[in-house]
């Protein structure tokens, strides 16, 4: 299987599963106005969503570094896309809770092990790598659309049609799982990176990525009601915010690949949350339309870095590369949903407006770190066999300045391979 046609059908997998991420938050609005919840009590959904799959993604991530399990893509897409379906079928707040927290296991499972099978297919290609992100930002973009298509129309109670794109995104993923154990079988191995951790800078990356999470999270759980208040319309009007700031998301993950390999990861991601800095202010005191505006500019600004984060952290850590994906493409999107409950704490307390204000400060610490980043060096091969001839997939683009030589395979250095 060719490397585009790889990175294509993992990126609409990953697609499917995102839409579980950014289905929480668009289900906000509609445990607001059938169920009554105050703003604290429905960040406390997103929270449910968020913690677990925060606490177990770096878990998932050592598993990963040690055993290869591709079998997670398919199981771990059909249970996040289960929590969600069932979120919106009982009437009580603990087994929504149950739910949701269900869900975010399910993807917390994905990203670690997708990740490290992104970066096979992709071989070491940053704008390769900006598309399979890509997918996730388009299911974050179609998230909203799709929520309120289904429970628009018909109420909670219909959250089981969303198990759908679920269904799909495991069915996805199978073609390429199958060319990788097949690429196994026959002996197939690319050498793996090799180089030392350089913890230090994954350290002062993960709390870039851990302050870029607070902002986005933050905003994605409130924009849909701060929207309606600020716009004085109804449901459509907070959906069209969610959709703008998920959509501006693709366009970001496309752009960061592109503009990483002129200027450098470092240097781009840097630019991009000062960026972020202003669009966020603006936001807030943006009048009228001019909101969408803000919330695409913010968008743009937070996601430009989000794919440049994946391979900064697998280059800092080119020995537990699943790690560094569960922590930089996973826990970049859970973690801050812990910052939800003081956020809707205070929104209760004074206003939707005041509780979002703290977060003009997310991007500048998060540039404030990325001045204190290396821009690692290309990762040197270590010495393993050679290709098997017979193997179609084409090597590196030469053309593509990310693109940094062959990566580690289905059986890398230093791990016990699954079954495939």
């Amino acid at each position: 299987m060719r490397r585009n046609l790889s990175i294509t059908l993992l990126s609409l997998g990953h697609a499917c599963v995102d839409v579980y991420q950014g289905a929480v938050a668009s289900l906000v609005p509609f445990f607001v106005a059938e169920r009554a919840y105050g703003y604290a009590t429905v960040s406390g959904l997103v929270l449910a969503a968020s913690l677990l799959s925060s606490v177990v993604q770096p878990a998932f991530g050592a598993l990963t570094d040690r055993w290869s399990m591709p079998w997670l893509l398919p199981v771990s897409t059909l249970v996040g896309g289960a929590g969600i379906a069932l979120s919106g079928t009982s009437g009580s707040y603990g087994a929504t809770v149950l739910f949701l927290a269900v869900s975010g296991i399910g993807v917390a499972a994905y990203h670690p092990e997708s990740a490290r099978i992104a970066r096979i297919a992709s071989r070491g290609s940053h704008s390769a790598m900006g598309w399979f992100s890509t997918g996730g930002n388009l299911g974050f973009a179609l998230a909203p659309l799709l929520v309120g298509a289904v429970v628009g129309s018909g109420g909670l109670h219909l959250t089981p049609l969303l198990a759908l794109p679920a269904l799909a995104g495991s069915v996805l993923c199978l073609p390429v799982l199958r060319a990788l154990g097949r690429r196994h079988t026959a002996g197939a191995s690319a050498a793996g990176a090799c180089g030392a951790d350089d913890r230090a800078a994954f350290v002062r990356l993960s709390l870039a990525v851990v302050c870029r999470s607070i902002v986005f999270v933050g905003l994605s759980t409130f924009l849909s009601l701060y929207a309606q208040q600020r716009m004085d319309g109804g449901a459509a009007a907070g959906t069209a915010a969610l959709f703008v700031l998920y959509l501006g998301g693709a366009v970001g993950s496309v752009l960061g690949g592109t503009l990483a390999g002129r200027w450098g990861r470092v240097t781009v991601a840097r630019w991009s949350y000062l960026v972020a800095t202003g669009a966020v202010a603006g936001v807030l005191v943006a009048p009228g339309p001019a909101l969408y505006l803000f919330v695409a500019l913010t968008s743009v600004g937070l996601y430009v870095p989000f794919s440049l984060q994946v391979t900064l952290g697998q280059d800092y850590l080119p020995s537990r590369v699943g790690t560094a994906g569960g922590i930089t493409l996973g826990l970049a999107v859970s973690v801050g949903g812990l910052a939800g409950p003081p956020l809707g704490a205070l929104a209760d307390a004074t206003s939707l407006r005041t509780a979002l204000a703290p977060l003009v400060l997310m991007p500048v610490l998060c540039w404030l770190l990325f001045r204190t980043l290396p821009e690692p060096a290309a990762p040197l091969p270590a010495s393993g066999p050679p290709e098997v001839p017979a193997v179609t997939e084409p090597g590196p683009d030469a053309t593509d300045p990310g693109t940094k030589g062959p990566e580690a395979t289905a059986a890398e250095p230093g791990r016990q391979s699954g079954p495939h």
